[in-house]
């Protein structure tokens, strides 16, 4: 007969490090930081109530705000197409019809790009630069 010394040794350390960590974990659980020394208190009027008898669901709810009139509906939605229809297109870069035109942007761009990334500057594009 042959007793696995290995698996014996390992599987207990395993159980005994899972032990210990629950009891830490339990015993941090138990800690409070909110320096109060009981369960925090419910209101009174908390929670159902057993008036003896059945709620009636038909009752309508109040509303929150007066609702919207039709005239006031389509009179937002008119003011919200028309700040629509007045704002600028996304995307500051400006709409190039090809390659050559491409070619031709880089060519403006590239070496002030370049300037700005190496720091050089040019004190035409940047007052503070020295």
């Amino acid at each position: 007969m042959t007793i696995n010394v290995g698996e014996t040794v390992f599987l207990g350390a395993a159980r005994f490090c899972r032990v210990g960590a629950a009891i830490v974990l339990l015993g941090v659980a138990g800690c409070s930081s909110t320096g109060t020394s009981g369960p925090v208190p419910m209101a009174s009027d908390a929670g159902a109530k057993d008036t003896g008898t059945f709620p009636n669901l038909n009752i309508p709810p109040k509303v929150a705000a007066p609702q919207f009139t039709e005239a006031e509906r389509n009179a937002k939605l008119a003011q919200l197409k028309a700040d629509k229809s007045g704002q600028a297109p996304r995307g500051g870069a400006p709409k190039v019809a090809g390659q050559g035109a491409m070619t031709d942007l880089a060519k403006q761009h590239g070496p002030e790009t370049l300037k700005q990334i190496e720091g050089k500057c040019d004190p035409t594009l940047d007052p503070t630069c020295k």
